[in-house]
Formats: C-alpha cells, sequence, structure tokens
C-alpha cells in the first residue's frame, strides 16, 4: 500500500534530536508495513532549541496527502506555535488538527494507527489515548 491518502504525523519538538528520534521510534514500532508520512520539525532554522512556525508548516506540507495531518508536540511554545498557524488559516493544509496527547506514546498510537488506513479523527483519538497508558 502506498502512503496516499494516509494520515500525515508532524511532532514538534524544542529539539531537533528529539523530534526526530521520536520520529523514528514511532516509524520503527509501526512494523514494517504502510509508510506512514512523519515528519520532525524541531528547533529553530539555526539549530537552536526552540520552535520555528517556518519549519513546522514546511512539516505539515511535506507530509499531507489529502487525508488529515495530525500534529503532536512536547511543550507549551510548541503548541502556541502551532495554534498561531491554525488560527492563522493558510499556513497549514486543510485538515491539520493539533493532537492532545503525551509527545511519544502519543506519537507512537498516532503513527501506528495511521499505519492501518484510519482516518484522522481515528488517530487523534488513539493518541489521545496514550494519556491512559499506565506504566504500573
Amino acid at each position: 500500500m502506498s502512503d496516499a491518502g494516509l494520515v500525515g504525523i508532524v511532532l514538534v519538538s524544542h529539539s531537533a534530536e528529539v523530534a526526530a528520534s521520536v520520529a523514528e521510534l514511532a516509524k520503527g514500532l509501526a512494523g514494517g508495513g504502510t509508510e506512514v508520512p512523519v515528519a520532525a520539525a524541531g528547533g529553530t532554522e539555526g539549530g537552536g532549541l526552540g520552535t520555528s512556525a517556518e519549519l513546522i508548516a514546511g512539516a505539515a506540507a511535506a507530509v499531507d496527502r489529502g487525508a488529515g495531518v495530525a500534529v503532536l508536540t512536547d511543550l507549551g511554545s510548541a503548541v502556541l506555535t502551532v495554534k498561531a498557524l491554525l488560527a492563522e488559516g493558510d499556513e497549514l493544509p486543510e485538515g491539520t488538527r493539533l493532537v492532545d496527547a503525551p509527545f511519544v506514546e502519543g506519537a507512537v498510537a498516532a503513527v501506528v494507527t495511521a499505519a492501518t488506513g484510519a482516518d484522522l479523527a481515528a488517530v487523534e483519538s488513539a493518541a489521545a489515548e496514550a494519556y491512559g497508558y499506565r506504566k504500573v
């Protein structure tokens, strides 16, 4: 199965390394089947810590296959940056959603669910359900 029509996933972190590592982990745990379009948008354009509206918008455009884009973030200002982009209305692909989910567990759940061909609502729900994962 190709990635056409799959939900895209964008992982926004204050660190490029963290975003890339979480993307690698999530894709690896999704198995060898369908390749979900996942992009890391970490740090600033200059390679520093922070968030970049331009990197986020570029990542969302890169993973958009027409089925929506789920954006997961790590910390507060990343959330604010994505909310500002969504409010502008034309910076992110149509059907882009900010997903309220834990960053690592939510990313894994989102990618695994997207790999099944699920729609954006199901991907968002699976990621949000990761808040309930118990470790003890």
